[in-house]
């Protein structure tokens, strides 16, 4: 195994079975790795468990990379891989770098001639996109919209724009405790022709995917609280 800077993608849902969503390859390099690059120690150490990593948790490093991190320390995270020994980036859900705060890392090892090496994995972005039917050449991802409803609805409105003016498949996250109210505001606020795809717990076994026009979003009942969902809009065409 070549030293360096390993991406790897973790489960979407801790009732993921592991098996289903990640390649065995991906266990065996991480079992291989002690120093690890997280969001949150706790998860990162649940998922680690899950993979029966053959260490002992309390024998290995985790250094946090998150909104409370002070980005003037994090120069010196990779300095074992100068050393030779390799550094695991963990996601919290899905991909490393992917709407997480990963790339920081990632850019500061091209900057030290670090080799990076991304795993394969789930990515609940893409994962939507193929399920939706909407347009996979041609997408853009926003992250987060305004929570501010003003300012929400402004935004959705410019989405909806793009859909059709440029045909490209236009998809956004909120965070799970506010899905609903995202919901009712994209029913509320773009046109009746316009299409939405949601998706929800992507690769559990509770997965909600459905794509229909807002007209028909208006017609049905659907609970999103505390569900990882992404949201897609499309002209439909």
């Amino acid at each position: 195994m070549e030293t360096g800077l390993y991406l790897i993608p973790t489960t979407l849902g801790d009732f993921n079975t592991v098996e289903k969503v990640l390649p065995d390859y991906n266990v065996q390099v991480t079992h291989n790795i002690k120093i690890f690059i997280v969001e949150q120690v706790r998860t990162a150490r649940r998922f680690l468990k899950r993979i029966k990593h053959p260490i002992e948790i309390d024998d290995m490093t985790f250094l946090e990379l998150n909104k409370h991190t002070d980005y003037s320390k994090i120069t010196n995270y990779l300095n074992p891989i100068e050393n030779g020994e390799s550094i695991g980036l963990l996601s919290e859900a899905g991909t490393p770098c992917i709407a997480d705060p990963g790339a920081v890392i990632v850019k500061l090892a091209h900057e030290k001639s670090i080799k990076v090496f991304p795993l394969i994995g789930p990515n609940s972005i893409i994962l939507s996109l193929m399920a939706s039917g909407f347009n996979g050449q041609n997408f853009s991802f926003h992250g987060y919209l305004p929570v501010e409803k003003s300012q929400r609805v402004k935004s959705l409105q410019k989405l909806e724009s793009f859909c059709s003016v440029n045909n490209q498949t236009q998809i956004f996250i909120e965070t799970p405790y506010r899905n609903n109210a995202m919901l009712a505001s994209i029913i509320k606020n773009c046109k009746k022709q316009t299409m939405l795809c949601v998706a929800s717990n992507i690769s559990l076994d509770n997965q909600y995917i459905k794509s229909l026009s807002i007209s028909q979003w208006g017609k049905e009942k659907v609970d999103l609280d505390k569900k990882p969902t992404i949201f897609l809009l499309s002209t439909g065409d």
